[in-house]
């Protein structure tokens, strides 16, 4: 039976079903159109120009220096490159298949400002059985 996700009722039930039982999974149509219209609002304040901390300023200590449209995506490419890494052993697959779970819950929410094809894909690979390696140690998110 395939599991369908809206940002509200996954148990743990459900969750272990996905993570050690390959169960599919599928998005809401409610919770796509919540994902596409936040991201929709993201975009629209990107071309307003309007300042968002991480989206179009430095982080941490450089919060305060507001990019350039090359340094935004520049600054975004090498921010999924420096926490490209990890360390010590590959967790065990049902804790990334739970972990991926997880994270299509949250985008669930219509919060995150996420493209849908992000979403879309992490189920695609739960379905396929397609898990990545995680470490145990140093892996963000």
């Amino acid at each position: 039976m395939t599991i369908t996700m809206d940002g509200s009722s996954l148990t743990i039930e459900k969750l272990v079903r996905i993570a050690r039982n390959n169960e599919k999974v599928e998005l809401s149509h409610e919770a796509l159109e919540r994902i596409k219209t936040c991201r929709a609002m993201l975009e629209d304040k990107i071309q307003k120009r309007e300042i968002m901390y991480g989206v179009n300023t430095g982080i941490g200590e450089f919060s305060e220096v507001v990019l350039t449209d090359e340094q935004v995506q520049q600054f975004q490419r090498y921010l999924i490159y420096n926490h490209a890494a990890g360390i010590g052993e590959p967790l065990p697959i049902e804790y990334v298949r739970a972990a991926m779970a997880g994270r299509i819950n949250v985008h669930a929410h219509g919060n995150s400002g996420c493209r849908p094809i992000i979403t879309q894909t992490l189920i695609e690979m739960l379905n396929k059985g397609v898990t990545p390696v995680v470490c145990e140690k140093g892996s963000v998110g």
